[in-house]
């Protein structure tokens, strides 16, 4: 997506630095891409870009994409080119990161072992299907808290990244409480196993609910209510599975993204 916009737009790509050439031009960037790589930062509007309209084309074809006439022409043309390395009109462009997915895992871990929990980074640019990503954070917790592999008990397991949903039913969504309800039921009720999940802009999904949490008890606590956790999953419906449950996390509009957050707290055995 990034790629293809860069060649249409008329600031992105480069271009808006361009157009301020000779000004010096100082970006302030926060990451909401997994990777950080600036180009693909809001697609990079003072920045190079490396990417092609050839590689645009080849995206647009890829997806069957239906382009206008005159959208077309421009990337076959290379009319729609963006900005590339070494351009001089970007010779006094600076760019500097100044919030991104790691410097919030690494605050969060700090938090934690102020409060005596050894904490560990398992990754800031973790994507893929939500249901898969907490399907193998619930192995790794089981593995920590019943093997002491790879890390002792008590910790705290924290990631970032983003992830995707494949729409299957009409719920109320949410890739992170998708991911943490598929943790939920792959942990079976474990009894020593805490976790977090929630986009870090306090909005996941559609809704205006940034994430849940789940505790030992919460698959006891659903069943004791009626509520079907597997149904919840099939139907894209973790929001309101985690809403009749009470324990989703409502922070209100935080005005910055930096992708999803993922904490999943193991306690001692």
């Amino acid at each position: 997506m990034n790629c293809v916009r860069r060649h249409f737009s008329a600031i992105k790509g480069g271009r808006l630095a361009a157009a301020c050439h000779p000004a010096r031009v100082l970006t302030l960037a926060i990451s909401d891409v997994p990777g950080d790589r600036p180009h693909e930062i809001a697609s990079g509007p003072t920045v190079e870009d490396p990417s092609t309209c050839d590689e645009a084309i080849a995206i647009v074809r890829r997806y069957g994409i239906q382009l206008p006439k005159a959208m077309r022409e421009m990337l076959e043309s290379g009319r729609g080119e963006s900005v590339k390395p070494g351009d001089p009109r970007l010779d006094r462009a600076e760019f500097r990161l100044v919030a991104a997915p790691q410097l919030a895992l690494e605050a969060a871990a700090r938090t934690a072992r102020e409060a005596g929990y050894a904490a560990h980074i398992l990754g800031d640019s973790i994507e893929g299907e939500a249901r898969h990503v907490g399907t193998v954070l619930a192995g790794i917790a089981r593995q920590v808290a019943d093997r002491a592999q790879p890390f002792q008990a008590p910790c705290v397991l924290l990631s970032g990244g983003e992830t995707t949903v494949t729409v299957r039913g009409s719920g109320r969504g949410g890739r992170n409480v998708e991911c943490l309800l598929s943790m939920l039921l792959a942990l079976e009720g474990h009894a020593r196993v805490h976790a977090l999940a929630g986009d870090t802009d306090g909005v996941d999904g559609s809704e205006d609910i940034a994430g849940a949490v789940i505790e030992p008890g919460t698959l006891a606590r659903a069943a004791m209510l009626g509520l079907k956790p597997r149904e919840a999953l099939a139907g894209n419906d973790a929001h309101g599975f985690f809403g009749a449950l009470g324990r989703s996390v409502v922070t209100g509009p935080t005005l910055t993204n930096v992708n999803d957050f993922r904490a999943v707290l193991i306690e001692g055995g």
